[in-house]
């Protein structure tokens, strides 16, 4: 569900968004895991009524995609799963999301990963994938809003004399700002003429500030 809305909601192109009646946890917005057993009955009904074959599950940390990617196994779907973050090994967090995707992902006839990094990440922590059910899928990009800097860009940067390197990210561990934090020092100390320009908020917030004041990057 979401906020007030029940049901079924009918949107352009012959989309339909089915909202679940199920608990979120608040402020999170997710459902509470119930290993669906609080949802089987709806969701099969909706495989039934949208002739469904393949299920999508979306996120490692989503209770619903997880068990989807059950209970569709259970009724005998196809089922494919997509993973777009990086995780430790060691951290509280990481061990119990790897146990989950080793059982989960135990028998899910695909895996899409959104770098080669991505998946070498994914196949370490779920052991249960074979490696020949995980492919990589580079995130799309609109081409026609990149281009090459023209004549007139080009001048001008060379005589600004500076490279600005943009990240946009929420500051998280498995967004890779601790691996940010460690480059920029060093990327600044052999190109004086880059800047780095970081746009975002999160835990990890603090340890780029700290950085930053520290090799006196302002």
């Amino acid at each position: 569900a979401s906020g007030a809305r029940r049901g079924v909601r009918y949107m352009a192109n012959g989309l339909k968004v089915y909202y679940l009646p199920l608990r979120e946890m608040a402020p999170l917005g997710v459902a509470f895991p119930t290993f669906g057993l609080a949802w089987l009955p709806l969701f099969r009904h909706v495989v039934l009524r949208e002739g469904v074959t393949v299920v999508h599950g979306h996120q490692a940390t989503s209770c619903l995609a997880q068990e989807a990617l059950l209970m569709a196994r259970a009724l005998g779907l196809r089922t494919v799963y997509t993973d777009h973050s990086l995780f430790g090994f060691a951290d509280l967090g990481s061990v119990l999301i790897n146990k989950v995707l080793r059982f989960t992902l135990s028998d899910v006839d695909a895996c899409v990963c959104v770098s080669h990094t991505c998946r070498e990440n994914l196949l370490q922590r779920a052991r249960t994938v074979p490696p020949d059910r995980c492919t990589v899928v580079p995130n799309a990009i609109d081409p026609a809003r990149f281009r090459p800097p023209t004549e007139e860009e080009r001048r001008q940067r060379d005589e600004r004399g500076r490279l600005v390197v943009v990240v946009i990210s929420r500051l998280v561990y498995r967004k890779g700002a601790d691996l940010l934090a460690e480059v920029i020092p060093d990327v600044c100390a052999r190109h004086p003429e880059v800047d780095f320009l970081v746009g975002g908020d999160g835990p990890k917030r603090e340890l780029l500030e700290t950085t930053v004041a520290r090799h006196g990057l302002e």
